[in-house]
């Protein structure tokens, strides 16, 4: 019987089966990383029945340009109102007063409408038995060029 070793064939036989084995090994590796990739690629794809990247790439970077314009288009609208805000006429003062200490209660008021820079306008409602007059005056940094009573000025700092 001959010895397996003193054939040359043997050992060449030898050497591709264990190079085959290797390759087996090798190719289920591979074959675990392309099931792997498989599964991230699903995940980032869904359902969405595109095979082409390069659609999906084109789509989202659409998708967003048209975010950022309405982004700026936002910035613009919060700028328009950051530089209204400060004139709105939001600051409410209101004092109740008696005007005619000799009979009746707290029916007379003044009400001061004002913006941050003490812009607006106060109304006054004197009451008295029979009627209730109301006065406007026009308001520029807090003042009047009518003259202003005390209760007025009351209002006016009373609308913070």
């Amino acid at each position: 019987m001959e010895d397996w070793t003193s054939n040359p064939m043997n050992a060449v036989t030898i050497g591709l089966a264990l190079f085959v084995i290797i390759l087996f090994i090798w190719i289920a590796i591979i074959g675990g990383r392309l099931k792997k990739l498989r599964k991230q690629y699903t995940a980032v794809m869904g359902n969405t029945g595109v095979t082409n990247m390069e659609d999906i790439i084109i789509e989202l970077k659409e998708k967003l340009a048209e975010q950022q314009h309405a982004n700026e288009q936002l910035k613009a609208q919060v700028r328009e109102v950051q530089m209204s805000l400060p004139q709105q006429k939001g600051k409410i003062g209101i004092i109740r007063y008696n005007a005619f200490a000799e009979h009746g209660s707290d029916l007379s008021f003044s009400i001061a409408f004002v913006n941050e820079e003490k812009d607006g306008a106060v109304f006054t409602g004197i009451h008295n038995r029979e009627n209730t007059y109301v006065y406007a005056k026009p308001l520029e940094k807090g003042d009047s060029p009518y003259q202003l009573t005390p209760e007025e000025r009351k209002a006016i700092v009373e609308a913070k």
